[in-house]
């Protein structure tokens, strides 16, 4: 009802002030280095206690774009001390290709595009986008790279694949969990790896917790990795361990 929302409303208004990022490496194993970091948003607000919860408030308050400007608006300050190879892993909501200010070449993130690349989750589904393909034109015209990410989580990934056009897949926790010892799983990573190289597209492997799962993966020729067991989200910007 009406009073439930103003509460809610007050929530977010009170996460949005309390925002803040932390960055989980991307490896890359074959040169036993970071690639990348992807930012995950956090905020001192308890209210709404983790990203889940933020973005259902979003969604149900309808301010998703509200959520999505705030991130980006802070979620590039550390590139100011990161190497100068260090790339970029922002998060969008499909709903934030409809926000005019993701396309401004003065937001703040802009200044970091070239080093930027922009995940569209699979999981919010990008078919209700009008115009997607031109509006993923004018992101690439900045300089952002695009990925899907969550790809094997639900049911559009292979239309993602050419709607997007990515330049980057990251692949869904469920495929790499017990990768080792599965072998349908195994099969259904190297068919979308094979797939993958053939487009010129890279793969990213989310989830990565144990030994066996790394070195199934790079034995299907993945050789970008994300998970615990290199490093935990935290403050920019933590060195993996291999």
């Amino acid at each position: 009802d009406a009073a439930e929302l103003r509460l809610l409303n007050d929530r977010f208004e009170k996460v949005l002030s309390a925002v803040y990022m932390v960055y989980q490496p991307i490896v890359s194993w074959a040169r036993q280095a970071a690639f990348g970091y992807e930012a995950l948003v956090r905020s001192t607000e308890k209210s709404l206690p983790h990203p889940g919860a933020m973005f259902e408030a979003a969604e149900k308050l309808v301010r998703t774009s509200d959520l999505g400007k705030r991130i980006r608006a802070v979620c590039g300050d550390p590139m100011k001390e990161a190497d100068p190879d260090c790339t970029l892993f922002v998060n969008l909501h499909s709903r934030d290709l409809l926000d005019d200010s993701l396309f401004d070449p003065n937001a703040p993130l802009t200044a970091w595009a070239e080093r930027t690349v922009l995940e569209l989750t699979e999981r919010a589904a990008i078919d209700g986008i009008e115009d997607i393909a031109s509006r993923i034109a004018r992101l690439r015209s900045l300089g952002y790279r695009i990925a899907v990410d969550d790809i094997g989580a639900g049911y559009s990934g292979l239309n993602s694949f050419a709607t997007v056009q990515p330049d980057f897949v990251k692949l869904d926790i469920t495929l790499v969990r017990g990768l080792d010892s599965d072998p349908v799983r195994r099969r259904l990573v190297r068919l979308l790896a094979e797939l993958c190289s053939d487009l010129g597209i890279f793969v990213v492997a989310e989830g990565v917790e144990t030994v066996g799962e790394r070195d199934a993966l790079v034995e299907l020729g993945i050789d970008l990795l994300q998970g615990y067991l290199f490093a935990r989200p935290a403050a920019p910007f933590v060195a993996p361990k291999f």
